[in-house]
């Protein structure tokens, strides 16, 4: 698990939200928020080039978890974890570690659900999540 040290490392010492590792070294990281980084790093490398690696996240819901297990990720570290996202992560076997178990992810000013974490209530599908992601950041992105 050195590569889940590595972003867990980086992560803390830089203030990142969220860390990506494979092979020895961090091939990714970002300080945005929500599952915007997370998707943009599946932009960038695509999913294969993800599959084997560690992330370290702030926060992990079952949005998150869908992208980790789309990506074949192998091991996530989370400060943040919701009980769907763990859930999430078990099922499909990804090496796990985590600071605070919470029921849910919620929304920026913590008055509802996240918005991410309400488009994948029901999808229990890695590749239909990260469509219905995908989907959910380009809606977000445009002008109100």
């Amino acid at each position: 698990m050195r590569e889940l040290e590595i972003a867990k490392q980086r992560m803390r010492e830089k203030g990142f939200s969220l860390v990506i590792a494979k092979d020895g070294k961090v091939i990714f990281e970002t300080k945005l928020q929500g599952v915007s980084g997370f998707l943009g790093a599946i932009e960038k490398f695509g999913r294969e080039d993800l599959r084997g690696s560690s992330v370290a996240d702030k926060v992990v819901g079952r949005a998150a978890a869908l992208l980790c297990v789309y990506c074949g990720v192998k091991a996530v570290y989370a400060s943040v974890l919701s009980e769907g996202g763990k859930e999430m992560l078990e099922k499909n076997s990804v090496a796990l570690e985590f600071e605070n178990l919470v029921p849910n992810i919620l929304n920026q000013l913590k008055t509802d659900a996240c918005p991410f974490e309400k488009v994948v209530t029901t999808v229990a599908d890695a590749e239909k999540a990260y469509e219905k992601l995908k989907l959910c950041m380009k809606e977000m992105e445009k002008p109100r």
